[in-house]
């Protein structure tokens, strides 16, 4: 399997004016999106919480994260954003893609729009 990426912006919800577009990693086996810690302190993301995160290669680690508007291919929702490391590749977690209403096409590996939200 390849692997996908997609342009998000990010945006602080005191300060959406500004906000951080990047291309990010589409990983359907991250729960939470992650950005560099420096970034996210630009845009004015604030820190409000620290959570256990279990990394690619098994290890435990904690991550603070703040809250962020997500905007992914026209759509905009809200989650959870991880301070990682400087330098480190983003993240799109899957929260963010189920929530923006956005699928990863299996065949294709490229996130696509779904048809409707489900709320049964």
């Amino acid at each position: 399997m390849g692997t996908t990426h997609t342009t998000v912006t990010l945006r602080s919800f005191t300060n959406g004016r500004e906000g951080f577009t990047g291309e990010f990693l589409v990983d359907t086996g991250a729960i939470d999106c992650l950005a560099p810690a420096d970034v996210l302190e630009r845009i004015g993301i604030e820190r409000i919480g620290k959570e256990s995160y279990e990394l690619a290669d098994g290890r435990s680690v904690e991550f603070e994260f703040g809250l962020a508007q997500i905007e992914v291919m026209g759509k905009i929702t809200a989650g959870r954003v991880v301070f990682g490391p400087s330098g480190v590749e983003p993240i799109l977690g899957v929260v963010a893609i189920e929530s923006a209403v956005l699928k990863v096409n299996p065949v294709t590996q490229e996130l696509e729009r779904l048809p409707a939200s489900l709320l049964k």
